[in-house]
């Protein structure tokens, strides 16, 4: 039997249908604080047909995404996954599963994400206390560990590597410090998983959350996430709900883990990207990768001198994956990135919050941490600051 559509609706607005030319993306080169370039070997996985999110194949590559994120971040934490989400909501989901309302919560501020892991916290009814230092600088254990002593929290939350100053926070030891206060350490390893060593179960850190387009070279919207038996144990001694359902890794755990019941619809072909850039991190092994970071942002350094720019960071505590650069005297800072951007489809970023007008920021990160990159950017650079000279 033949049915046709009912013409009881109002008749459609032919003339609000859109006419689009077919997607057309310019090709650049992202050297700013994120996304770097995609590998072009994730780029094809994830063009790659999608599977169903309880298809065994898929629950098989869930497996391996979760072993080598394991191999990345050096630890051997059960609950180890990415988030269907971008950065932020694997931050987010580190303070929504371990803090209840009432919770001192303490964070070290020392850049623009320290505020928003303070604005995050209070939003699930964390006491919240801050410690800060100027936007560049690092704290020391001495300052955090009289800090713990001071405000005896239940949990410490800081960044590793700070993407709005490009400072690296030592963290040795810090976890120690934390346990002997009976508190819990959260580190945002955002834009230092992929290029800059971490060792979670060493430095005994409890939670942790990243992303998938920096280091990793992969795409924003998924992110790797990671709790301790210390963080699941605070978990399973909650008493109330996890306020967010979505991020809520006693759920989780049960799509994860050998249950597999289902959660949500993951998000298939990221899954693909994501197990990509691992297998390529871990192809080329972890000590290799960090020492290629390492030497192309020192060959970037060092190189800046020729065009005489200087890092706003002190060199024992600057990022391999993200350098501020200082803006000169007289420089518009806005004004060279547009150029970079328009007349060499160069990306590099502009200052957040404190910095903003001061520094650039740019990011050497992933498939991008070349020396090739390098030259092209301060070929680039070169030019446009002395056509503003």
């Amino acid at each position: 039997m033949t049915t046709t559509l009912s013409m009881e609706h109002p008749a459609v607005n032919e003339a609000h249908r859109p006419a689009l030319a077919p997607l057309q993306v310019p090709e650049r080169l992202l050297l700013g604080p994120g996304p770097s370039n995609a590998d072009p070997t994730v780029i094809a996985a994830m063009h790659r047909q999608p599977i169903g999110h309880l298809d065994p194949a898929y629950l098989a590559m869930m497996d391996e995404v979760q072993e080598l994120l394991r191999y990345a971040w050096q630890t051997s934490n059960s609950l180890t996954y990415p988030v269907a989400g971008t950065g932020s909501a694997a931050m987010e989901a580190t303070l929504a599963n371990v803090v209840e309302p009432g919770d001192r919560v303490l964070v070290a501020v020392k850049g623009y994400f320290g505020h928003r892991l303070v604005d995050m916290a209070r939003r699930y009814g964390a006491e919240v206390s801050t410690i800060t230092k100027p936007w560049g600088q690092a704290f020391s254990l001495e300052e955090l560990t009289a800090a713990l002593q001071t405000h005896n929290p239940a949990v410490l939350a800081i960044v590793h590597a700070e993407t709005s100053t490009g400072v690296r926070q030592p963290l040795e030891g810090l976890g120690a410090a934390c346990h002997a206060q009976g508190c819990l350490l959260i580190t945002d390893t955002v834009t230092s998983l992929g290029g800059v060593p971490i060792f979670l179960d060493g430095w005994e850190v409890d939670l942790a959350y990243s992303c998938g387009q920096k280091g990793l070279s992969c795409m924003p919207g998924i992110s790797p996430f990671t709790m301790s038996p210390r963080a699941e144990e605070k978990l399973a001694q909650r008493k109330t709900p996890v306020t967010n359902w979505y991020l809520d890794a006693s759920l989780l755990r049960k799509y994860w883990g050998s249950e597999r019941m289902y959660h949500h619809t993951a998000p298939v072909n990221l899954t693909y990207a994501l197990r990509e850039a691992l297998r390529l991190l871990a192809e080329e092994g972890l000590a290799a990768r960090w020492q290629r970071h390492q030497k192309t942002a020192a060959y970037f350094w060092d190189s800046l001198a020729d065009l005489g720019l200087t890092c706003h960071v002190e060199p024992e505590f600057r990022l391999p994956t993200l350098t501020t650069v200082r803006v000169p005297d007289g420089v518009d800072a806005k004004a060279v990135s547009r150029t970079l951007l328009h007349d060499y489809n160069i990306e590099i970023g502009g200052g957040l919050g404190e910095l903003a007008g001061q520094v650039w920021r740019i990011g050497l990160m992933g498939y991008n941490s070349q020396p090739e990159k390098v030259d092209t950017l301060l070929t680039a650079l070169g030019r446009v600051l002395a056509d503003q000279a």
